[in-house]
């Protein structure tokens, strides 16, 4: 069974429906990068599919046990959210909020794994510092060990690269592929670089103009979306 399976989604906000009819289906393993224009319904996508909104139509069903609560998300960064003043393993540890329940402190298990996916993105060594004076590599690796505690199955990230250079990218890409490919982590990602979508991604979802294509990386490449954009802007 999929972990996510979408059919016929119709996907609106503010009284407008901004795309119809959007199928698709994420397994264990598969990294799929999200794709399309500003308004096309990318962000509206990430919300539905942790249940901060629900669909105009259609249905999006979780599988393999599967809950909205056990989705890894690594968010767009705020300004405000750059300056938080915590240490990076306070930070980490609060992802482990949903598991923690009703207990007033944190629990030796959450606190292990909290420390695991520290370990994991090589952390340990910055635990103790304040989060707001990391680079932006750093706050977004540990925002990353952060999204780790919530779950080993998918992780959710919107725009993750968004304002960093182009070393710190290519390595947090790096990082993400190992964790899709090395251990199993499924991945969905909004992106606007076709490019990097395109070398990380088994999958790409490309939402435009209140359509979609949805297919494996060989199967986009040889689609009318894709042949649109040939020799055009690799950002979407």
């Amino acid at each position: 069974m999929a972990l996510i399976e979408c059919k016929n989604v119709s996907l609106g906000y503010e009284n407008r429906i901004v795309c119809s009819g959007l199928n698709f289906r994420v397994e264990r393993g598969d990294f799929l990068s999200v794709v399309g224009e500003n308004g096309s319904g990318k962000s509206t996508l990430m919300k539905a599919i942790l249940g901060l909104k629900e669909t105009a139509d259609g249905h999006l069903h979780f599988g393999d046990g599967l809950t909205a609560r056990q989705i890894g998300y690594l968010p767009q960064q705020t300004t405000l959210q750059r300056d938080f003043p915590a240490s990076v393993q306070e930070v980490v540890l609060s992802g482990c909020l949903a598991a923690k329940g009703r207990h007033l402190f944190f629990q030796k298990a959450q606190r292990d794994r909290a420390a695991a996916a520290m370990a994991r993105l090589d952390l340990l060594g910055l635990k103790h510092r304040c989060y707001r004076e990391l680079s932006g590599g750093q706050q977004q690796r540990v925002l990353l060990a952060r999204a780790l505690c919530a779950t080993e199955t998918l992780l959710l990230l919107d725009e993750p690269v968004a304002g960093l250079d182009p070393l710190v990218t290519a390595d947090f890409y790096r990082l993400v592929q190992t964790l899709n490919r090395e251990d199993g982590v499924t991945v969905i990602m909004v992106s606007h670089d076709l490019f990097d979508a395109l070398a990380l991604s088994t999958h790409i979802l490309h939402m435009q103009g209140g359509s979609a294509f949805f297919g494996t990386r060989d199967d986009y490449l040889a689609s009318d979306f894709y042949r649109r954009l040939a020799g055009g802007d690799r950002h979407v």
